[in-house]
């Protein structure tokens, strides 16, 4: 089965996840390469806060009602997105943390792209993308593309 053309109002939401992904090909790296793990933590914080945070707000207020909260898919990734944040904010045992944080946020996104955009694509009104497109641009995070 051929991947889903991406709508163009949930192309932005796409980068984010690429972004973020490219977070954990860096952790990942940089575990391997046993870098300096308290400032690698650090930068992951703050790319938590100035990045995820917002594309989550994004979701929360304009993706997942497309489905409603009752939803597995939404149920599954608003259990995902809790538990994402209590591991963003975790500073003891940076080691333990990265690598919990690089295999949680790849299957996290893994999880949207594959599983949940689809039926939200599927499902979605033209106002329902609309409302997507609008909702990232007032409070999503800068994405270069």
């Amino acid at each position: 089965m051929p991947p889903l053309k991406r709508h163009d109002d949930l192309k932005p939401l796409s980068r984010d996840h690429h972004h973020a992904l490219l977070l954990c090909w860096r952790v990942r790296r940089d575990l391997a390469e046993r870098a300096d793990l308290d400032q690698v933590l650090l930068e992951c914080h703050e790319f938590f806060k100035i990045h995820i945070a917002p594309h989550f707000t994004v979701e929360e207020e304009a993706v997942f009602p497309v489905l409603g909260n009752e939803h597995p898919l939404v149920q599954r990734a608003l259990s995902e997105h809790r538990r994402l944040v209590r591991l963003f904010s975790e500073t003891k045992d940076p080691l333990s943390v990265l690598s919990r944080i690089e295999d949680e946020l790849d299957a996290h996104i893994r999880f949207e792209e594959r599983t949940l955009f689809p039926e939200v694509q599927r499902l979605a009104s033209p106002a329902h993308l609309h409302r997507i497109a609008e909702v990232h641009g007032a409070h999503g995070p800068v994405s270069k593309e």
